[in-house]
């Protein structure tokens, strides 16, 4: 394993955070009929890869939130029922953006890793 695996897998694993936020994003206020049914948030867990003395991450698993969806009474809406509840899905988006925001910079810096990789070895080769 190199420099340019470490961040390419860092990389992967910034990508599956961000579309899982995306799908949380996407899920946001959205009406389901029971608790059961709605939608919950989801995580990705990272865990750390060590390999011939350098470290990555990998995602392990994606788990669901223990929040709980939000019961709202909503009589005009079809899904409603017989008392004129629907739930709404648990996410909470301002969450949501803080982490997208976070994972696009864990993203940003691991594509300035690999920049400042090419470039020092183009530079090493120059001065060859």
């Amino acid at each position: 394993m190199n420099v340019f695996d470490v961040a390419s897998r860092a990389m992967s694993a910034q990508m599956v955070r961000l579309n899982t936020t995306a799908s949380n994003l996407a899920n946001a206020r959205t009406d389901y009929a029971s608790e059961e049914e709605a939608f919950r948030a989801m995580r990705p867990v990272f865990r750390s890869v060590v390999e011939d003395n350098l470290a990555t991450v990998d995602v392990e698993r994606i788990v669901k939130s223990d929040a709980a969806p939000q019961k709202r009474h909503d009589p005009t809406n079809p899904i409603a029922d017989k008392d004129g509840f629907v739930w709404e899905a648990a996410v909470d988006e301002t969450a949501e953006l803080i982490d997208m925001l976070e994972t696009a910079r864990n993203y940003q810096n691991n594509v300035q890793v690999l920049q400042t990789a090419k470039s020092l070895i183009l530079e090493t080769v120059r001065n060859q």
